[in-house]
């Protein structure tokens, strides 16, 4: 039996202060640490399409992750821990996608009791509601929380070269 199996679990799923529920360490987990895989059914995104077509599009609760272009994980089916990981702006956890496999691995040691993070990345989509960004809405509370699930709208041309001539100008 392995050392890991003698102290248990390093997690602990939960009610959580960010969403719902969220998934928190019960002993310290390194930076580097590959913490868990997220498992789930794996489907084609034209199946993910057409389980969740009827789905409230106000609804922002998903247990889907693309693995690629062929692949999505549908952690709501078969799934483990690893769905209840939140989504944080400034998080502890990244995800990372090996021969088609997805795993949570820690970006920064964590300590017992801190809930496990990851930035979601969801992608805008051309047919999102214009309210996209309420309906995703981030409530991590860091500092440079960008206030959305989602990553920003792209910015409209010559805007980045306007922001870079008013900080020069300062």
């Amino acid at each position: 039996m392995t050392s890991a199996r003698r102290r248990g679990p390093a997690l602990e799923v939960r009610d959580s202060p960010l969403h719902g529920l969220g998934v928190f360490a019960t002993r310290r987990i390194r930076k580097g640490t590959r913490v868990i895989e997220y498992q789930g059914e794996r489907i084609s995104h034209a199946e993910a399409d057409r389980r969740y077509d009827d789905k409230d599009e106000r609804d922002n609760h998903t247990f889907l992750f693309i693995v690629d272009g062929r692949t999505v994980i549908d952690a709501g089916v078969a799934g483990n821990e690893a769905r209840f990981i939140n989504h944080a702006c400034a998080p502890n956890c990244e995800s990372v996608i090996e021969s088609r496999r997805v795993y949570i691995e820690a970006i920064r040691d964590i300590e017992p009791g801190e809930e496990l993070t990851y930035d979601y990345q969801i992608q805008r989509e051309p047919h999102d509601p214009p309210d996209v960004d309420v309906i995703f809405a981030c409530r991590c509370g860091a500092p440079e929380c960008r206030g959305s699930m989602l990553w920003p709208p792209p910015k409209p041309a010559g805007a980045e070269r306007r922001a870079r001539r008013r900080a020069a100008s300062r």
